[in-house]
């Protein structure tokens, strides 16, 4: 097995530990519904790009509105949503910005039913340390249907 310069690097492990909280804290934020403070953890020009939907939300404007409008239509009916990430890597980039790459499941769960998969996505971000947290500056969101 060999060791990379990167993986070896000092502060390795507690980068990718920080990464592996931010998403841990992010995507429970959106999983309950505070759709609000889920949107602060993009900066302001931030970009949510998916595969899924026609055009980015480009803005934390943009990125609250879209976010705020899936989370009333899945409260109406009765859905639970979860986001399960794993597989997660994590580059270094310049001074303050790494690359994150993770795969992430969204599980639905029906009030009373079963939970099932609802999709399998590829999540690949940018990601920019603000000084006290890391913020997403772009996402791109790939579902593995629409490939």
């Amino acid at each position: 097995m060999t060791v990379t310069d990167e993986a070896a690097a000092p502060g390795a492990a507690a980068l990718y530990q920080q990464v592996q909280q931010f998403y841990a804290r992010q995507m429970q934020l959106l999983d309950d519904g505070r759709v609000a403070e889920w949107a602060l953890t993009f900066t302001e020009d931030g970009v949510f790009a998916a595969n899924a939907h026609p055009e980015p939300a480009a803005g934390r404007a943009a990125i609250t509105a879209a976010a705020a409008k899936a989370t009333e239509e899945y409260a109406a009916k009765g859905v639970q949503r979860r986001h399960w990430l794993g597989m997660v890597s994590v580059e270094p980039g310049t001074r303050n910005r790494v690359n994150a790459r993770c795969y992430a499941l969204v599980i639905e769960t029906p009030r009373g039913g079963q939970a099932a998969i609802r999709v399998s996505t590829l999540c690949e971000d940018r990601l920019v340390h603000d000084g006290a947290d890391w913020l997403v500056e772009h996402r791109q969101v790939t579902r593995d249907d629409l490939v």
